[in-house]
């Protein structure tokens, strides 16, 4: 990885090949963001090269050739969600790591708030904002502690059980206001690196799927986890294991990963 130096802040982007997603993210995360925050944005790309995605990553590359603080990574593998974060865990010289999805867009200055507020608030180790739809809906990103009924009904009859589904979904809140947050979905997380480091960055045996609630949990045993109001991102949520068999037995697979690592909280 060339070009490392110490930043206030680095931002990591995993691409899997969502080229022409992952250079919209990079180009409003680019107009957004002030020039007085010193950053560097890594794209760690765990893509399986295809001729038809020659054309989306051309278009990357334009993108970034515009910038200085960007960088990507090629791994030469699909390292998973975790993984792929982890890649440049040992490289970080920051004192804000990001986690941030491709899928994400920036229509404002989310990082000055951010960081302002942790600089504010020592006991708070990671923050999530106000996450959105494109129609600027509040998303149902923030949930309490997981159990194996809600993760059930979450992927099967979230219809059949609304107020349970309300209620694991901190629907209760006043999100007029920070709050901890037992789990924060890992589409838009900013945590401090110390932190990022002493954790060992995400639990890489979860490929994908609730490696961020693994993360969270363990924030949490040591610091806090804050939703805070003042900073708001777009998320395009496409909730691909609802729709694919593949992603849906990824799914499954890191639910029993998880249960087994903190037990199983049945209801």
């Amino acid at each position: 990885i060339k070009n490392r130096m110490k930043v206030q802040l680095s931002i990591c982007i995993v691409a899997y090949n969502n080229y022409d997603d992952v250079a919209k993210a990079v180009s409003s995360l680019e107009e957004y963001t002030p020039s007085q925050i010193k950053k560097q944005v890594y794209i760690v790309d765990n893509s399986m090269y295809s001729k038809e995605q020659e054309e989306n990553l051309a278009v990357l590359d334009s993108v970034i050739a515009r910038y200085d603080d960007v960088c990507i990574i090629n791994v030469g593998a699909n390292l998973g969600f975790g993984k792929g974060h982890n890649y440049i865990l040992d490289e970080l010289e920051s004192e804000y790591h990001a986690i941030v999805n491709p899928d994400i867009i920036f229509t404002e200055d989310v990082f000055s708030p951010i960081i302002e507020y942790m600089r504010n608030n020592r006991d708070v180790g990671m923050c999530i904002p106000n996450i959105t739809d494109e129609k600027g809906e509040r998303l149902q990103v923030y949930r309490r502690e997981l159990t194996v009924f809600d993760m059930f009904i979450r992927m099967f009859c979230k219809n059949l059980f609304p107020k349970r589904n309300a209620m694991h979904t901190l629907q209760d809140q006043d999100y007029t206001q920070p709050f901890q947050v037992p789990f924060g979905q890992g589409s838009f997380l900013v945590i401090r690196t110390e932190l990022f480091k002493k954790l060992n960055g995400f639990d890489d045996r979860f490929f994908m799927y609730l490696e961020d609630a693994d993360l969270c949990k363990r924030v949490n045993e040591i610091s806090k986890l804050m939703y805070y109001p003042g900073a708001s991102v777009v998320h395009r949520w496409e909730k691909g294991s609802h729709k694919n068999k593949k992603l849906l037995m990824y799914h499954i697979q890191s639910m029993r990963k998880y249960f087994e690592k903190w037990g199983y909280k049945w209801y």
